[in-house]
């Protein structure tokens, strides 16, 4: 009893030390909602404390088509960490779905900021009721990224402002800071692949270069081989493994067998993404492998339920992108060790082709990474763009030549990424997207694969020939709710 009565003294007299500093992030968020409620079309779906600073998940109204402002509108996914009204702000996107939770990317970090992270428009929740997919394009986002900023600068932060993002984020920042170069002060896009011109593709030939063992190079192409000479057998796999784990591989892209097709092609790249030199013994290469081991190999690598309709389904905006603007790597086309060994048709890239864009925005995507930036250090070879003569798409390179932007790479994990092509913009940080097969939007056919589908949600997507894409980035920098983005640079 005398003991309680001597630290009863103590203990109140720290929790009175306390209280001041435990109300002050309850004070400060009060001040940030109250500035938020200034902004016009902006409403606070959450709020909390994480780490001591104020968390928002707000929604943000914005036009479905930024050249009908007062048409069709839809609400917009951004999350704010709040760390002062004096320090800078980062505005940060994965160019895919928001990130569930709050984190820092590296850029917040250095400068100690307050971080926006947008979700794209058409992904998750971002999406227009009954869209019209053309509407999902670089300047119709780039525009969203402009609104924002200029909404959160009057409401709260007039000070620096810096846009980040990693991968298809990266371009996101390049393409916001070419149409709209006045509203950031910084731009540090991480990755930010252009691939500008399909039938230029070199990932093919760069990934068999991978390494200092042609012999694990040489077991990969064997692997491929053996899995598609044995494709009966290896599709009555996967479609039993579809049934065990409730699958379905028909709407995104078009069967089983097509599913199959495009993992074992993206299995090399995916290898070297993800795997040292180290793993190279672990390559099934051998014409001893047995089926099973084949099929386990390339789930652990590519991963059979990604190839799935329901592994797919959230990305499926990202597939149209690819196919109308953005493109992708073909990692089929120049594989001539499996000449003979495709059932399904193939085809060649997009580029030259009309795409029904306007001019101005395939000139921001073709310019991907021209011009210094005095106020930020460029990292060496950071992104090299090739020229292309593409009348439609020779507008795409615009992009970071007048923006002016430092393009920055991860730490990388392969030696294979510390070389420098043409085309290996992607390769080197994650960039892989990559098609099975017959290449363009599904307009540009008019062959029977040229069918249209729906997605659960009843929204239509692009044709399951067009959809054979294999979006490696998107695993490499969708950041898990709770973590830290410092992970999600590595390729």
């Amino acid at each position: 009893m005398r003991l309680l009565k001597l630290l009863l003294p103590v203990v109140l007299l720290a929790a009175t030390a306390l209280t001041p500093a435990a109300a002050a992030p309850a004070v400060q968020a009060d001040e940030v909602a109250a500035r938020l409620a200034t902004i016009p079309g902006l409403r606070i779906e959450s709020s909390s404390v994480v780490g001591g600073k104020p968390f928002f998940v707000l929604r943000y109204t914005q036009p479905a088509d930024h050249k009908k402002p007062n048409g069709a509108k839809f609400e917009q996914r951004v999350t704010l960490w709040h760390r002062g009204f004096d320090r800078p702000t980062v505005l940060h996107t994965t160019g895919y779905g928001g990130v569930g939770g709050a984190f820092t990317s590296e850029p917040t970090r250095l400068v100690d900021g307050n971080q926006l992270n947008v979700e794209q428009r058409f992904f998750n929740s971002s999406t227009p009721a009954g869209p019209d997919w053309s509407k999902l394009n670089i300047w119709q986002a780039a525009s969203d990224h402009h609104r924002i900023v200029q909404a959160f600068k009057k409401a709260l932060y007039s000070g620096k402002w810096v846009s980040t993002g990693a991968s298809k984020g990266g371009m996101t920042s390049v393409y916001h800071r070419r149409f709209y170069p006045d509203d950031v002060d910084a731009t540090v896009a991480y990755v930010a692949p252009q691939d500008v011109d399909n039938r230029r593709d070199s990932y093919v030939g760069f990934i068999q270069d991978a390494g200092t063992d042609p012999q694990c190079n040489l077991a990969l192409r064997n692997l491929q081989r053996n899995a598609l000479l044995r494709r009966p057998a290896m599709v009555a796999k996967l479609a039993e493994y579809a049934a065990q784990n409730g699958l379905t591989y028909e709407s995104t892209f078009g069967s089983v067998d097509r599913a199959f097709e495009a993992a074992v092609l993206d299995t090399p790249f995916a290898f070297w993404q993800y795997s040292t030199q180290a793993s190279c013994p672990l390559v099934p290469g051998s014409a001893t492998a047995t089926d099973q081991q084949l099929f386990e190999f390339i789930d652990r690598i590519s991963g059979w339920s990604f190839y799935s309709d329901e592994g797919t389904a959230s990305f499926l905006p990202y597939y149209f992108q690819a196919t109308q603007q953005l493109n992708w790597p073909d990692v089929a086309s120049k594989t001539t060790w499996l000449k003979g060994l495709f059932a399904l048709p193939r085809g060649g890239g997009c580029a030259g082709r009309s795409t029904g864009f306007h001019r101005a925005e395939a000139r921001a995507v073709r310019d991907g990474g021209r011009g210094p930036l005095a106020e930020v250090v460029r990292a060496p070879d950071a992104l090299r763009v090739r020229r292309e003569r593409s009348v439609e798409r020779r507008e795409v390179r615009t992009g970071a030549r007048h923006a002016g932007l430092a393009l920055v790479h991860g730490p990388q994990r392969q030696p294979r990424l510390q070389h420098r092509r043409a085309a290996d913009g992607a390769a080197r940080g994650g960039h892989g997207h990559s098609a099975d097969v017959d290449g363009c939007a599904g307009q540009h056919r008019s062959s029977g694969h040229n069918r249209r589908s729906r997605s659960a949600a009843g929204q239509r997507t692009v044709s399951s020939s067009a959809t054979s894409l294999r979006a490696w980035w998107i695993r490499a920098f969708t950041v898990p709710r709770g973590t830290d983005s410092s992970s999600a640079i590595s390729a």
